[in-house]
């Protein structure tokens, strides 16, 4: 078996050092980085074909990273990492080139699964599953955010918000 070379994309240094520990004991090749400066040197010259990419790395996203690293190889497996989950991100993921999309907390063998579930499922089941006003609102305020590449006070004048107000709400935790 071959070795995998593993990038990890992840601005919280305590969780992406345990992260490459746990995967360097299971024989991978791991290097770190905690956002997209620079990434793209490092992504060619250590050619990982597999890669954690956190979806918001501080105030920037890491949807950008994930365009890079699939325009360097389109065969990467890439997992996209996120505690603020919403369907506009996960799809935006997709079509950049993530191979998966998981919701924080996710342990090691949740991201190697994730690696090699490349194909999808057509026997997935089908859920009818009542959504809430909040979880509407939430994923209303992603794509906006999505479609402003990120701009947080675009994002707000097309909401009709204060940009302190779209701030709070993003820093809260969805649930």
């Amino acid at each position: 078996m071959t070795a995998h070379k593993l990038l990890i994309v992840e601005d919280d240094a305590v969780f992406a050092r345990t992260l490459g520990r746990s995967f360097e004991r299971r024989g991978y090749t791991v290097e770190l980085r905690n956002g997209p400066e620079d990434l793209e040197p490092l992504a060619r010259a250590f050619a990982p074909d597999r890669a954690v990419v956190d979806l918001r790395l501080g105030g920037r996203s890491g949807l950008v990273c994930v365009k890079q690293l699939h325009e360097i190889d389109p065969t990467m497996r890439i997992v996209v990492l996120t505690g603020f989950a919403s369907i506009s991100t996960a799809v935006e993921a997709v079509k950049l080139g993530a191979t998966n999309y998981l919701m924080k907390p996710a342990n090691t063998d949740d991201i190697e699964a994730a690696f090699d579930r490349v194909d999808g499922d057509v026997d997935a089941e089908l859920k009818a599953r009542p959504t809430s006003i909040k979880t509407l609102e939430w994923e209303h305020i992603h794509q906006t955010l999505a479609d402003t590449n990120y701009n947080l006070s675009e994002a707000a004048r097309r909401l009709g918000l204060h940009r302190r107000t779209l701030a709070r709400k993003l820093d809260k935790k969805h649930l």
